[in-house]
């Protein structure tokens, strides 16, 4: 791909980005949030067509007229929100679009082959092709996607942000696979906020920074440090910043709390001025912890302590109890995507914005702007929708509601998956200064409860850590005496 532009009426997304990918290679794609990467792999797989610039594949000039015309081409994507048809079957998935037929007829005997051969090169093959897709986990859901690829007979397979969704054990099936698939002959581009994926995974990297290419290389020959300060166009020195802290009193705390499914036992005790992690696997009960403590759970047995109250309570009575969340999963549950940056920001608390219970806009949007410009959100005004925003900006809007809501106790559900390493050092800092205090209105030290698969960041960024395994919560121990091989020995039962 040479000089590709791609412009979105006053948005310039592609400013001449240069890219190439040889025959059998991992290539991994980096670059922040907005960077222009998730554009540039839709105008190679003929979702969008190029302003600009020119497309090769196999030194043949290549214009893909459609999505169809690319896979027809050899060139798959699989996007991180998979776009698979659930209510089908594994092999009526894999062979949309280009079933075997005769006269008009399916050939299903021979869809039912052609797809077995296509389960067989992923690790599937004892799977029947007859299976209902919703019927599969997300990690075999996204090995029939790949499948899918491999029954066209791809040269070009994309994958964006892959592991965003899985645990550790599908992780290292997908790199076997990703790494055997390069062996016979296929190319593969793979996105990544994840820079130890990279280094492991790929053969090369291209780093995007505002729609350009700011930067390629052997992967082997480049550090984490070098990749980053190319995604930001600066240095980070401090990725994970934990300044001196002093734990107060204790403002939350839970006594062998269960849900109807899961947690089955989890107490902690967290205090005022300290960031305490929970680690765990995908489905462990972190999540339903979390729900619990702010009421969108119900409580099964057990206590929640919040201050002076006891008891279970509705997230509204939370919120007046100073204790707000940031869900895991923003795009359907942590912001309102069709509503503005302001409407997203001062929602749960609206009081002074207007005369009575009325909110005028531009008070909305004044009180709005020193977050914007603190956190800081990248934007056009408060006005914005904000799902037009970047995954980090979304992120920071839903950080930013409960700095403008005053909080004192932040639940924070997976803050980082999905965005940008930029982005993530801005959020740790702010959880780092909200911890000191420095953030709130009456340099308050605040609590924060931290939910995260990502063990760099739990080890980065927290006083304390403890590990939920099928239900049960160990108990919250110093960072300092945890590792990574620790936490996740602890986090299969294996402590």
């Amino acid at each position: 791909m040479r000089g590709i532009h791609k412009r979105f009426g006053a948005t310039q997304a592609l400013r001449g980005v240069d890219i190439s990918v040889h025959p059998g290679e991992v290539m991994a794609l980096v670059g922040e949030n907005g960077a222009g990467k998730s554009t540039l792999m839709k105008v190679l797989s003929g979702a969008h067509a190029s302003d600009e610039g020119e497309l090769f594949l196999d030194g043949e000039p290549y214009t893909p007229g459609n999505p169809l015309h690319a896979r027809e081409q050899g060139i798959a994507m699989i996007y991180q929100e998979l776009s698979l048809a659930p209510h089908l079957s594994v092999m009526e998935n894999i062979l949309l679009g280009i079933e075997p037929t005769r006269r008009g007829l399916i050939l299903w005997d021979e869809m039912k082959s052609k797809a077995a051969a296509a389960l067989s090169i992923v690790g599937l093959e004892n799977l029947s092709p007859k299976t209902p897709v919703n019927q599969l986990s997300i990690a075999h859901q996204q090995l029939i996607e790949i499948a899918r690829a491999v029954a066209l007979d791809c040269r070009v397979l994309v994958l964006d942000e892959p592991t965003s969704s899985l645990a550790a054990k599908d992780i290292e099936k997908l790199f076997a696979l990703v790494r055997d698939l390069s062996e016979k002959g296929i190319s593969v581009i793979y996105i990544s906020h994840f820079l130890e994926e990279v280094q492991a995974l790929s053969h090369r990297y291209t780093v995007l920074r505002d729609g350009e290419t700011v930067g390629d290389g052997q992967t082997a020959d480049a550090s984490e440090e070098a990749i980053i300060a190319l995604m930001v166009g600066r240095s980070v020195d401090d990725l994970y910043p934990r300044s001196q802290r002093t734990a107060g009193s204790v403002v939350l705390e839970t006594n062998r709390l269960a849900g109807i499914d899961k947690p089955n036992s989890a107490s902690i005790q967290l205090r005022k001025g300290e960031v305490l992690g929970i680690a765990g696997l995908v489905g462990a009960g972190r999540t339903e912890f979390l729900d619990i403590i702010f009421g969108l759970e119900p409580i099964a047995s057990g206590d929640i302590s919040i201050g002076s109250y006891s008891g279970s309570a509705l997230p509204a009575l939370r919120w007046q109890q100073g204790v707000g969340m940031v869900s895991e999963d923003r795009k359907t549950q942590g912001l309102a995507l069709g509503l503005s940056i302001a409407d997203n920001l001062t929602l749960p608390k609206l009081d002074g914005l207007g005369p009575g219970r009325l909110v005028i806009p531009s008070q909305q949007a004044k009180a709005c702007e020193p977050w914007i410009e603190r956190i800081p959100i990248k934007c056009q005004s408060a006005r914005q929708p904000v799902g037009d925003l970047s995954g980090g900006n979304q992120q920071k809007v839903a950080i930013a509601r409960l700095l403008h809501a005053d909080v004192d106790i932040l639940l924070l559900d997976e803050p980082t998956r999905g965005i940008d390493v930029g982005s993530k050092a801005q959020i740790y800092q702010l959880i780092d200064s909200l911890a000191r205090g420095e953030e709130s209105e009456g340099r308050s030290p605040k609590a924060v409860l931290i939910v995260s698969s990502y063990l760099p960041e739990l080890l980065g960024i927290c006083d304390r850590i403890a590990v939920m395994c099928r239900g049960q919560l160990s108990k919250a121990k110093p960072v300092e005496d945890w590792d990574e091989h620790q936490l996740m020995a602890t986090a299969i039962g294996q402590e």
